[in-house]
């Protein structure tokens, strides 16, 4: 192990029940006096989204809504943003929502004064200093699930609409100036998002916890974000009113999202390119995929999770690991294959290929190659 790395923690947080009515405060500490509030369709009308614009509008910061994002927000989602945020004389974006308006709504703040094309951004190398940091607006972010940690999070994840294939946009200024973590926010979420979005924020610790790279912060933070996961998402699915399992969620969402500046590995690599070809969610993508790979990384990792169930209370050392994630599963209404969320064996090599080119396989702590990657989409489909 190199013991080298580069290292950046997140932004600051207001975190509590009912701090949405800080919304417009911390428009103004941002410097925004003309937010679009970006959000996906499904949110539109609920009334947490009705309830944060009052507050805009009732400190005239006026009540702008731009809604149209799809649940993987694609480069057309994203120009029809920009028109709207230009039209509007806006200068500043409220990402609110799940982890296609978080995603959108830092887009559409970063590409607010850029010349080029969105795909110019993408996280390779250094293509981030490609942008005109000036023309990055403020963002405010305001989750309303438990999952992504987007909030807390320098990049967006795009789909080209074209390609069907997500890319990772990424600069230091699309990190959030101001989150607003409010478990009351997430009280009316199903259940079946609840279960999802809960098992992509303890997916992001584990792989975080797994990746061999060197950063030994965000390895505490992702040990301490699985424990909350296992002891609070079936608390927060059994009673979406049960405002401490709630807020205990919101907070492992957030450290998945820190911790995983470590790395991500196999579970998404494969559900990337699952979710941008067959639209499935993402969260619960990353939950049906999650045993097959820790059977693949087993000789890898196995020390490491006897050590990470000790610390979660579950007995049994690595199989006691893996035998919890499967009864947390069942428990959830997690689909046991990809076939149950519509993912046909069609199109194997073309998901392979995919999932070979995505950032997450570094990242996993067992080389992948064509070889044991397509054998892991035959066995989770």
């Amino acid at each position: 192990m190199t013991l080298t790395g580069n290292w950046s923690y997140p932004t600051a947080i207001k975190f509590g029940a009912g701090r949405i009515k800080e919304l417009a405060d911390a428009c103004k500490s941002a410097g925004i006096s003309r937010p679009l509030l970006v959000t996906d369709k499904g949110l539109a009308s609920l009334p947490i989204t009705t309830q944060a614009l009052d507050i805009l509008d009732a400190a005239g910061l006026g009540r702008a809504l731009f809604s149209e994002v799809d649940p993987n927000p694609n480069e057309k989602n994203l120009a029809a943003g920009l028109e709207v945020y230009r039209a509007g004389g806006h200068d500043g974006v409220i990402a609110f929502g799940g982890g296609s308006g978080l995603d959108l709504g830092k887009m559409v703040a970063f590409m607010s004064g850029q010349t080029r094309p969105v795909w110019d951004f993408e996280d390779i190398g250094d293509w981030w200093t490609r942008a005109d940091p000036a023309g990055i607006a403020p963002i405010i972010a305001v989750p309303t699930t438990a999952g992504t940690g987007s909030e807390v999070g320098r990049a967006s994840v795009i789909t080209n609409s074209e390609t069907h294939v997500k890319k990772i946009i990424f600069h230091p200024k699309v990190l959030p100036t101001v989150v607003i973590c409010d478990p009351e926010l997430t009280v009316g979420m199903p259940k079946m998002i609840t279960a999802g979005t809960g098992m992509d924020a303890f997916a992001h610790c584990l792989e975080a916890y797994c990746s061999p790279f060197f950063h030994p912060m965000s390895q505490g933070i992702a040990l301490e974000g699985m424990r909350l996961v296992n002891e609070y998402l079936p608390r927060a699915y059994a009673d979406g009113t049960d405002i401490e399992a709630r807020g205990q969620m919101m907070a492992a969402a957030a450290m998945g999202a820190v911790a995983f500046q470590k790395g991500l590995g196999a579970i998404h690599a494969l559900s990337h390119p699952i979710g941008a070809v067959y639209n499935t969610h993402h969260g619960t993508t990353n939950a049906v995929v999650m045993p097959a790979v820790l059977a693949f990384n087993r000789v890898a990792v196995e020390d490491r999770l006897d050590r990470a169930a000790a610390y979660l209370g579950i007995e049994g050392g690595y199989e006691g690991f893996c035998a919890r994630v499967l009864e947390l599963r069942k428990m959830l209404g997690i689909p046991d294959r990809l076939s149950e969320m519509g993912v046909g064996t069609d199109r194997i090599d073309e998901l392979t290929e995919m999932a070979l080119e995505d950032p997450s396989v570094g990242g996993n702590p067992v080389e992948m190659n064509l070889q044991n990657t397509k054998a892991l989409f035959i066995e989770t489909i």
